[in-house]
């Protein structure tokens, strides 16, 4: 066996040995995945512990760990096993343990320690799951405190090896170069890339067009699931040739059978359709034409669900890199790209970690159940978004998994043991409690899934739908429960559903689904409670269980007549005009819906809607009640009134309102409306503002008298005693301002005001003259030039303390000069002054 990886294994081992913390960085193919775990056997690290390799994919995990078993000549679960999600194969001599990451997060759960475990391999690094990241950051607190002796090697083919080295410092970085052979980069052209046809005939004819000229090695497509694989298949299926090519499919959903056979060696070419599983970790031998749909199936957050899903996206420039280079590793291969070569240019470097682009709170909760008291002081190698970060902390205080102080309740340690979204897990416990797990099963994975009724059907199927649900249905999620389990019935026979609207391949995913979470359930000891409440109906009981999973997306109906309802958290919107609520006016939405419109503008829908009673709520979540009597300002009434309000959470249940107001309250209502520009008190004008500044001026002359500012503090207090006895816009707009002020600033204040800077006074020579503060605080006296005369220097106020500058007015009364220095004037600039207005204003008298 000639791998590049086994050139480093001296150096490995010597490297690991010094240090507990190793950046292996070696490129696709290099051998790294299935080596490194014989490095660490051969090498002595496994005598006193086990080694968990860390892989990013089930099929990974089970395939490398068969592969390793196979080249130590021993069976599957003697020194090498593997787990997985459902499967586990090992034994009591079991040393290296393929797994994936979420299964060493479940095992620091229940022993944060790790004892029996020596060292932690984290393979595919690069790839940056959430799960990764977070068992990487917990791993690394451990080694810190209670297990300095725990070794951690993290292996990565692109990421930048020294944001690593910074983060796990100290540590050693280790590279082996690899051994590949060139490359030939296609892109299709730009009339193909931007035509109609899907994705897998494009595929089909690159494919077909390739192979006349390519006659050795396999080819490797690369979709983005198995829906595109299978059409993929189906499109080549029937022009390539069965003597000389094998046609097989690779992705998780295949059996373990299946899955071999795409990887083993055969007595034919391979024509090989898979997903992003075959780009990294496993290697198919004698590639030489690699097909890229450019596609794959990215893990994102779904606002309509609140829940992750996968979304078919764009691959980054390093996904295409290394997806090419699949067609190098034994000869010089070539690599079709199905996209136009200029758009190549727009796409990512790198992949989008997923920790910036995924719900948080199924993390957070599963953060919390190894034992971490707050997220603040974890230190991840690379911060999630703080606003997401915050949703996941609200969704999990909602569902009672964690209190107030952002600790972990036993509720969220039980809803922690559960493989699932915090939702769903929420939702699973209830069932227990109402006896109805079954349904909730089915529920959750309706609920998870895209809808398995056909829109936009005929009348007769409509009228067949409503023969199953009967006239009193008030639930969405129950009328496809009701429908999926009539189709199950005809084991989802494609005519049958077709009369009743149901997609057949969507209810066998839902079929899936709950049988899994039916197997969580059991596992974890649900469905065995010998007293459930008594409901007085199944429906009820699952719509109650509704709540315990979404009790931040119970709606009211704003009005009759229409759809618009509000949600919990002041959200608004409306509800889906097919919906079966019908004319409840409260319930539960599993999804909401934000639907671009034209200028911009969202329209938010809310779907999969459940009828629901208000003393269901009040049952359930008697803490998230509030009654409040608050006084607020009426739009439509263009008044203040009180209400009695009702709330659960922040969303009005019910309300009784009076014009009998506090006038106080009311006062404070419409200076918080002034304060945040939605409403104006007309008299309060620049009269009163000058009034402010020549209070504050004296203020800051004379501090010895004690007289206060009048800081914005003290202006919030001032509007609210002018609002005094205000009830509605109209008031307001005749409210008189400047007497209030003047009572503010009290008698003894304003009779120094007018004393000291008074407004308008005579100067010395008995003419005219006026006073004023000025928006920068400065005092300014201002004067025609005529009243000046026999004033040679600048007069003084605040008992001498104050020296103004000195605005001089032409006849017109128009500043025409701005002076700190009066006598300067006169010996200076005024003779030019004087020269130009004499000729202007001659009648007047100029000396």
């Amino acid at each position: 066996m000639d791998l590049p990886i086994l050139e480093i294994e001296s150096e490995f081992c010597a490297e690991l040995s010094d240090t507990n913390r190793l950046v292996l960085e070696a490129p696709t193919g290099s051998g790294k995945s299935t080596q490194t775990p014989k490095f660490l056997l051969r090498g002595g690290f496994l005598a006193s512990g086990d080694a968990i390799i860390l892989q990013p994919r089930r099929i990974a995990a089970r395939m490398l760990a068969k592969r390793v078993a196979w080249e130590l000549d021993e069976p599957l679960g003697k020194t090498v096993g593997f787990q997985v999600r459902h499967e586990r194969v090992s034994s009591k001599e079991t040393r290296i343990h393929f797994v994936t990451e979420g299964i060493l997060l479940r095992r620091m759960m229940g022993d944060p320690e790790l004892r029996g475990v020596s060292c932690l391999v984290f393979d595919e690094f690069h790839e940056r799951s959430l799960h990764a990241d977070l068992t990487l950051a917990r791993a690394l607190m451990l080694q810190r405190t209670k297990r300095p002796d725990l070794k951690i090697v993290v292996m990565s083919a692109t990421l930048d090896a020294s944001e690593l080295e910074s983060y796990l410092k100290p540590c050693r970085i280790l590279r082996s170069q690899g051994r590949t052979f060139p490359v030939a980069i296609e892109h299709i052209d730009n009339r193909l890339a931007n035509s109609d046809l899907p994705i897998w005939d494009i595929a089909a004819k690159a494919t077909l067009d390739r192979l006349q000229q390519e006659k050795e090695g396999h080819v490797l497509i690369f979709m983005p699931g198995a829906f595109e694989i299978g059409k993929t298949i189906a499109a080549l299926g029937s022009r390539l040739s069965t003597r000389e090519f094998e046609l097989l499919a690779l992705h998780s959903e295949l059996s373990a059978k299946d899955q071999d056979r795409a990887v083993e060696a055969g007595d034919r070419r391979k024509v090989i359709v898979a997903t992003n599983v075959a780009e990294t970790s496993l290697t198919i031998d004698n590639v030489r034409l690699v097909v890229d749909s450019g596609q794959a199936r990215i893990a994102r957050y779904d606002p309509t669900r609140g829940i992750n899903t996968l979304w078919i996206e764009k691959i980054s420039d390093a996904s295409a890199r290394q997806r090419a280079g699949r067609a190098g590793r034994t000869a010089p291969g070539r690599a079709i790209r199905l996209w136009a070569e200029r758009e190549h240019a727009s796409r990512a470097l790198f992949e989008e970690p997923e920790v910036r682009r995924v719900d948080l709170s199924e993390m957070l909760l599963s953060l919390l159940a190894t034992g971490i008291e707050s997220v603040d002081s974890f230190e991840w190698f690379e911060p999630p978004n703080e606003e997401r970060l915050s949703d996941a902390t609200g969704l999990l205080r909602s569902l009672g998994a964690i209190d107030r102080d952002g600790r972990l309740t036993e509720r969220g340690r039980k809803m922690s043991g559960f493989p699932l979204h915090p939702r769903y897990a929420s939702m699973l416990l209830a069932s227990d409690a109402f006896g109805c797990v079954e349904e909730i099963a089915l529920a959750a994975a309706l609920a998870q899934s895209r809808s398995i009724l056909l829109r936009k059907v005929d009348k007769s199927v409509e009228r067949r739908r409503e023969s199953l649900w009967g006239a009193q249905l008030r639930s969405d999620v129950l009328g496809q429960m009701i429908a999926w389990e009539a189709a199950l019935k005809e084991r989802f026979d494609m005519g049958f559903c077709q009369e009743i609207g149901v997609h057949a391949q969507s209810s066998r995913q839902v079929l899936k689904i709950a049988n899994q979470l039916s197997q969580y359930a059991e596992a974890s000891g649900l469905g065995s409670n010998s007293n459930p409440r008594e409901e007085s109906s199944k429906d009820q009981a699952v719509a109650k269980c509704l709540l315990y999973g979404f009790p931040d997306r119970v709606c009211r109906r704003l009005d009759r007549g229409t759809l618009r309802c509000g949600m919990v958290g002041g959200r608004r919107g409306v509800l889906a005009r097919e919906s079966l609520v019908g004319e409840s006016e409260l319930f539960v939405a599993c999804e909401v819906n934000e639907i671009g419109r034209q200028g911009g503008q969202v329209n938010t829908v809310f779907n999969l809607c459940t009828a629901i009673e208000v003393e269901w709520l009040q049952e359930l979540f008697p803490k998230l009640f509030s009654d409040v009597e608050e006084v607020v300002f009426d739009e439509k009434q263009k008044r203040v009134v009180e209400r009695r309000v009702t709330r659960f959470q922040d969303l009005e249940l019910s309300c009784r309102e009076s014009f009998e107001v506090d006038s106080a309250k009311a006062a404070e209502v419409f200076a918080k409306l002034i304060t945040e520009g939605k409403a104006k008190l007309a008299n309060w004008d620049e009269e009163v503002e000058h009034l402010i500044r020549r209070v504050n001026f004296l203020a800051q002359a004379f501090p010895e008298y004690g007289f206060e500012l009048i800081d914005d503090d003290a202006r919030s207090l001032l509007l609210e005693q002018c609002c005094e006895g205000v009830r509605s816009l109209k008031d307001l707009k005749r409210k008189d301002v400047l007497p209030v002020v003047r009572d503010w600033v009290g008698t003894p204040a304003m009779k120094m005001l007018e004393h000291e800077l008074p407004e308008r006074l005579k100067l010395d020579n008995g003419k005219p003259a006026r006073l004023r503060v000025d928006a920068d605080m400065q005092l300014t006296l201002s004067a025609k030039i005529q009243c000046l005369y026999d004033i040679p220097d600048t007069p003084r106020f605040c008992q001498g303390r104050s020296l103004p500058r000195v605005e001089l007015l032409a006849p017109n009364m128009r500043p025409v000069q701005m002076t700190n220095d009066l006598q300067a004037f006169w010996s200076g600039s005024y003779e030019g002054v004087k020269k130009e207005l004499k000729g202007r204003y001659p009648k007047h008298e100029w000396r």
